[in-house]
């Protein structure tokens, strides 16, 4: 009986975790310390070999701490190390002109960017 009860304590620390972990689409990116949501939409990627476009393209967007990570679909370059300013109760922005044009805005059910670096240009326009 112990070893059942045991057992059944961390099955249920196990989904506990896993729960915790996935963000549903209610999930707001600017007041979680960790989270996990996918956008869909216009994403593109242009560098000195070209451009890259999807219409129906994603980004999946993961927050540990304090930065960002944006991973892109279909063959594109992902964005990491990016910090935010929040704005407002739910939504987060960076704007930063030193070194490149850096706008990228998300919140529950929306990201924008526009992330110019090193004459790489990324863009999205999902939603979730």
């Amino acid at each position: 009986m112990k070893k059942f009860l045991s057992l059944t304590a961390l099955i249920c620390l196990i989904i506990m975790a896993i729960s915790s972990v996935s963000c549903s689409k209610n999930d707001d990116p600017a007041d979680n310390d960790l989270f996990v949501g996918t956008y869909k939409g216009d994403i593109s990627y242009t560098d000195a070999d070209g451009t890259k476009n999807a219409k129906n393209g994603s980004v999946t967007v993961v927050k540990a701490g304090g930065e960002y990570y944006f991973r892109f679909s279909d063959g594109i370059p992902d964005l990491k190390g990016v910090r935010f300013k929040k704005d407002g109760d739910h939504t987060l922005v960076n704007i930063d002109l030193k070194e490149g044009l850096h706008f990228v805005r998300i919140d529950a059910s929306s990201l924008t960017i526009l992330y110019t670096k090193d004459k790489k240009v990324w863009t999205a326009n999902a939603k979730r």
